[in-house]
């Protein structure tokens, strides 16, 4: 009997780590990481042809009809930014948001980051490179059906970039009115 009970034990605590492992399948439609993981390969082959150099950023972004996006959050925008830069934070991205904001699926957009400036922490945040906004922009962009995108591509020093950085904020505004 106790053998018995032994082996029952034995079977049912096998079956349980059996299915402890297969995972559980959660199904939601809105959430395809297949779907992302396929479309973020064919954007990563995209974007290797579409990094600028500083000099072709800012040749490109003096021609007509083009925007540059900042997707940082609203508050790092504020704090230091490329001028006439639009801010449309990253989380904020959606069809409507990016339909109101570039219309026309042809324009050309051009992109840049936390990572592509050094000497303002503040204002930009070093993110590990994988993780760099760059990236999911990018990605966000073409899911949507963007594929005139550029991306600004070297590390840049605040202080030696030839790119007009400007802030946003109330109180260097206010500095720079004359008395």
């Amino acid at each position: 009997m106790k053998t018995k009970l032994a082996v029952i034990l034995v079977l049912v605590s096998a079956s349980m780590a059996v299915s402890a492992q297969k995972p559980v399948e959660i199904l939601n439609p809105s959430i395809d990481m297949k779907g992302y993981l396929q479309i973020a390969a064919e954007a990563a082959e995209h974007r290797e042809r579409r990094r600028l150099t500083e000099a072709d950023f800012i040749k490109m972004s003096r021609e007509a009809g083009v925007m540059v996006l900042d997707a940082r959050s609203k508050q790092k925008y504020d704090e230091l930014h490329i001028k006439e830069a639009v801010n449309l934070s990253f989380p904020d991205i959606t069809v409507e948001s990016l339909a109101k904001m570039f219309p026309d699926k042809n324009a050309k957009i051009l992109i840049y980051c936390n990572n592509n400036f050094v000497n303002a922490e503040d204002a930009f945040p070093r993110k590990m490179a994988a993780a760099s906004l760059n990236i999911s922009t990018y990605i966000s962009l073409y899911t949507y059906g963007y594929r005139n995108i550029y991306e600004l591509g070297p590390l840049l020093d605040v202080k030696t970039t030839k790119l007009d950085l400007v802030t946003s904020k109330k109180e260097a505004t206010l500095a720079t009115i004359p008395e």
